[in-house]
């Protein structure tokens, strides 16, 4: 998997926690200190989750290798899917309870559970997980610390954008390793 491919995987990855982000910021008018919280923790479990995956999936990437690319086209695309999904029924509120450390840690751990299985998908392709790790973390970061400014100007309006758009990206990825598997390998 070469980067341009890991970046857009970290895009779509980065999605949920974008309009997670944005929320934060139109429901509790998060100043730039609180953002930059977000955007760490966001950022953290989006690397530490597909690291996790990928050594729980090192244990049997052996065992998989002949259809591996099955793995990650069903992987990709339930998790796309299932963006895209939300992207259209999406119901946002604001929360009537204060911001806090435990409220953040909850909503990364939340949005970061999709990246386990892209880490599994990673170990069945023998992708560099340290640095695919590095760049998802890196991205989510940069995505969502402006997420929650954005979010403080314009309220919900790009959030089930973001989630749709992110959602089309990771089933896009799981096809053309679907093709270049079945078709160009």
């Amino acid at each position: 998997m070469n980067f341009f491919e890991i970046l857009l995987i970290g895009i779509g990855l980065s999605m949920d926690a974008c309009a997670v982000s944005m929320s934060d910021g139109m429901c509790f008018r998060l100043d730039w200190k609180k953002s930059l919280a977000v955007g760490l923790a966001f950022g953290f479990f989006q690397a530490a989750m597909p690291l996790a995956g990928y050594f729980a999936g090192s244990l049997f990437s052996d065992q998989i290798s002949t259809f591996d690319h099955w793995i990650a086209l069903i992987l990709l695309a339930f998790i796309g899917g299932k963006m895209v999904w939300d992207g259209f029924h999406h119901d946002e509120e604001c929360s009537l309870k204060p911001f806090s450390a435990g409220l953040l840690l909850m909503q990364a751990l939340a949005t970061s559970i999709d990246a386990l299985a892209v880490g599994v998908s990673f170990a069945a392709m023998n992708v560099n997980i340290f640095f695919a790790v590095g760049l998802i973390g890196l991205t989510t970061f940069l995505i969502s610390v402006p997420a929650v400014q954005i979010g403080r100007k314009i309220g919900t309006k790009l959030n089930a954008k973001a989630e749709i758009f992110g959602g089309t990206i990771l089933i896009l990825i799981g096809l053309k390793i679907f093709i270049e598997h079945m078709w160009l390998a």
